[in-house]
Order: structure tokens, then C-alpha cells, then sequence
């Protein structure tokens, strides 16, 4: 007779679980209002007017979706809700305090707070409907078309539209989605379900390469290099068509982070690597768009750079607000980020860098990451290869997005335009963000979910000590 499992930490009761994340919730929470004051009081010298009004919004719609986790998943990590009303909340207030000026003081802050609230409510549809993430695995071709369909979608002449030489964009009746944000999405529930279906031909069928009587690595066969190709070109097809090299880049590296995941063979790392590069090379050979990036990058401070239509202008007014902030910050609402572009959206991470400094920053981007790691220990704990891949690939993807768009800014890599999930102004970020949090929420519950025999037995041991 097999022995009923053990109950661990992963089996504590529900309660506790629920009281901690409570807790940290209520703390975000005042974090977020504690900025959001602090904002107010450096700009007008006084507390803002609709602060405890939106306040109250966002703070309902937290504990909200906090009461609903106690019935819904109540096995549910308790950091990932805290983590994301921590980052959604500071991103909020940082909306509204870029956003003072001619527009009054409500200004970009009610819109983006809309938006939250339907991505909270799309986080909620998920945890009620979606009972068995592993249900998902039955659709990875028509997972595929979704997200082919809504790469594709910003390149038709009647919905496409394009913003400063970027075609990212449609738009629908007066509001605009950016449909990759979405895409993303889909290409991980694509990728974890075929690479599960073909994990053992792409793991183990491969050749030696050799140099003299030493093996380099294992290469694919050439009959398995299909999906690779596939992702390749459509990866290139992003950076030619919209324009869109963040976009590209976080495609294709999120396919490479999951193949490697599913195989543990660096070989196609290296060979999806080498193809990206030589691809990236042919498209900065044939395009003007994609040198003119890799000019800004290179040489941004050339005035002929700095002062050319689409130049290097944001970029060097981004690394001297960071280098402004230093490493405790001019503190909120003293600096001057509103006076870079899209400093609330592709750039906000600059407005907290210069406002809050490097220390303020790294805090920010701690709690990312912990997000990530809370992903990444789901995908430990669960039992299904298919759940497994799919924390792995959401915790990448949010981790790397993180990267592109800091990379960017701090000069590291080309600058690429892309959001930071939770905390940039725009509906289609803000949802999806929300979207990855709950099938995260989700996928943690079931995993931490102890098995009914487990829980028989430890409701019988209570009834016998009584």
C-alpha cells in the first residue's frame, strides 16, 4: 500500500495562505497611495483631490479578486497577487504624476485605472472558467493561428496603423490594441503543448560535431529543424514588417528559453542564436529602419544623431535622467521625466529611475523578478509537463520583456519601444500582464493543491486527536 503524501509546506492550510497574502496586499496598497500622496504634495504642495477616490477603485478591486482567491484557488501562491497590485499600483501613480499639466489633474490616470480593472476581471474570468490549465494542450495549432493571426494583424492596410515608423498598432472604433501583447500569450501555450508532443525526438535524436576526437555539441537533425525555421521567420517577419525589434526579439528569445527548457540542449540555443544574428544582419544590410536603430545605439551622442528626425533625442534625455536620479532619486514628483516622450510608457522606467534612483529602481525590479521566481516555482511544483512548460514560459517571458525594455533604456541594447508589464501607461500591457498573473494564480493552485487522499487523511487526524 503506497504511503498518502506527507503535508508540507505545500499542503498548509489554505487559511494561512490567504491571511499572509492579506497582509502584503494591504502593504502594497500603501505603498501605492504613500507615492501617489507624494506625488501631489511635491507638485500642487497638497494631497490630491482624486487620490482616495482611485484609491478606494483600485484597492476594492484588489481585495476583491483577494476574496474571490479564497474560494476560487485557495492553494494559490500568496506573493504573485501581492507583486502585481504592488507594481500595478506604482504604476498608476506614476501615470498620474506625468501626466500634470494642461489636461488637469486627472489626466491619463482614469483611463489606465479602466484598464486595470478589466484586467483584473479577465484575471477572475480565468481562475473561475479555467478549472485545468492542462485543457489547453488539446489546441497548440489553433494556439498557433491566434498568435500568427495577431502578429499579422498590425500588417493589413484597413486595420494596421502606424506611429512613428512602427506598424504595432490597430485600431478598433476609437481605441487602439497592440495585438502582440496577446500574441506572446499564445506562443506559450503553442510551444509548451508541441514541445511536450515532440519533446523526446528534439531531446534525443541529434548528431555529434566534432573537432578532431573532441565533441563541441549535439546538433538536431535537419528534419527536426522545422520548428525552428518556422520561429525564425516569423521572427523576421515581425522586424520587417512592423518594424518592431523588441517584439521580435521577445518572440523568438522566448522560444529558445522554452526549447531549451523542454530538451536541456544548448545546441539550440547556440543555432537559434546564429540564425537571429545573421538574420537581424541581413535586415540592418537591406532596411533603413533597423540601421538607423543600431546608429542611435552606437553613437547617441553625435549630434547629427541627436538632432535627425526619429534621432537619439529620447534616448540621451533618458540617460540623463537616470544619471539625475542617481542612486536615491530627486524623489516623486521633483524630477522631470514628463519632459521625455512616452515617459509613461516605453520610458517609465526611466521616470522611476530619475524620481526614485537606483536604489528605488532596484526595488522595483526585485519584486519583478521575485514575480518570476514565483512562477518559475510553480512550474517546479506542478505535475504535468504541460503546466511545467507553461509557468516556465510565462515567468520568461515577463523576466525578458524586463530586460529588452531596461536594456534599452540603459543603453545595453538597441532601444525597441516595448512596455514594462504592470507598469506602463496602455490598456493591451495592462491585460495581458493581468491575464499571465492569472493563469499563473491558477496553475499555482492546482499545483499546491494537495491530493485528495492527503486531505482525507489529515482531516481523520484531526478528528482522532479531538
Amino acid at each position: 500500500m503506497m504511503n498518502a503524501p506527507s503535508t508540507g509546506p505545500a499542503t498548509l492550510p489554505p487559511i494561512k495562505r490567504r491571511n499572509a497574502e492579506l497582509v502584503m496586499l494591504l502593504l502594497a496598497l500603501g505603498i501605492s497611495l504613500g507615492a501617489f500622496a507624494a506625488a501631489g504634495l511635491a507638485l500642487n504642495e497638497r494631497i490630491p483631490g482624486g487620490m482616495f477616490g482611485y484609491g478606494f477603485t483600485f484597492g476594492g478591486l484588489a481585495i476583491g479578486v483577494h476574496a474571490a482567491l479564497r474560494f476560487i484557488a485557495p492553494y494559490a501562491d500568496p506573493l504573485i497577487l501581492p507583486c502585481g497590485i504592488f507594481l500595478n499600483g506604482l504604476g498608476l501613480s506614476m501615470v498620474w504624476r506625468l501626466n500634470q499639466g494642461e489636461e488637469g489633474e486627472h489626466a491619463g490616470v482614469g483611463m489606465q485605472l479602466t484598464w486595470a480593472a478589466i484586467g483584473m476581471v479577465l484575471c477572475l474570468l480565468i481562475l473561475f472558467f479555467l478549472k485545468e490549465p492542462r485543457v489547453l494542450q488539446r489546441y497548440p495549432y489553433i494556439t498557433l493561428l491566434l498568435a500568427i493571426v495577431l502578429l499579422a494583424s498590425p500588417m493589413t492596410p484597413v486595420l494596421g496603423q502606424e506611429v512613428l515608423g512602427a506598424r504595432r498598432w490597430i485600431g478598433i472604433g476609437g481605441f487602439t490594441l497592440q495585438p502582440s501583447e496577446f500574441a506572446k500569450i499564445a506562443l506559450v501555450v503553442f510551444l509548451s503543448g508541441y514541445l511536450v508532443m515532440k519533446r523526446d525526438v528534439l531531446s534525443l535524436a541529434s548528431k555529434e560535431f566534432k573537432v578532431g576526437p573532441f565533441k563541441v555539441l549535439d546538433l538536431p537533425r535537419m528534419r527536426d529543424m522545422g520548428p525552428m525555421v518556422v520561429a525564425w521567420c516569423i521572427a523576421i517577419l515581425i522586424l520587417v514588417g512592423t518594424k518592431d525589434l523588441g517584439t521580435s526579439l521577445l518572440m523568438f528569445g522566448t522560444f529558445l528559453a522554452m526549447i531549451y527548457a523542454a530538451t536541456q540542449r544548448s545546441s539550440w540555443v547556440i543555432i537559434g542564436i546564429v540564425m537571429f544574428l545573421a538574420g537581424a544582419t541581413a535586415a540592418w544590410a537591406i532596411f533603413w529602419h533597423v540601421q538607423q536603430r543600431v546608429t542611435i545605439w552606437l553613437d547617441p551622442f553625435n549630434p547629427e544623431v541627436i538632432d535627425a528626425v526619429g534621432g537619439s533625442f529620447q534616448l540621451v534625455q533618458g540617460l540623463f535622467g537616470l544619471a539625475e536620479g542617481g542612486v536615491l532619486g530627486t524623489g516623486l514628483g521633483q524630477g522631470q521625466p514628463d519632459t521625455i516622450f512616452a515617459a509613461d510608457s516605453d520610458l517609465i522606467l526611466v521616470s522611476f529611475g530619475e524620481e526614485l534612483g537606483l536604489t528605488g529602481l532596484m526595488a522595483i525590479v526585485v519584486v519583478i523578478f521575485l514575480l518570476c521566481e514565483r512562477g518559475l516555482r510553480v512550474a517546479l511544483a506542478s505535475r504535468e509537463l504541460f503546466v511545467k512548460m507553461m509557468a516556465t514560459g510565462i515567468a520568461f517571458v515577463i523576466a525578458f520583456q524586463v530586460f529588452i525594455t531596461m536594456g534599452g533604456v540603459t543603453r545595453l541594447i538597441p532601444l525597441t519601444g516595448m512596455t514594462t508589464p504592470f507598469l506602463s501607461a496602455g490598456g493591451s500591457s495592462l491585460m495581458a500582464s493581468w491575464i499571465m498573473l492569472g493563469l499563473l494564480l491558477r496553475m499555482s493552485d492546482n499545483a499546491r493543491r494537495p491530493a485528495p487522499q492527503a486531505i482525507q487523511d489529515e482531516g481523520m487526524t484531526q478528528v482522532i486527536s479531538r
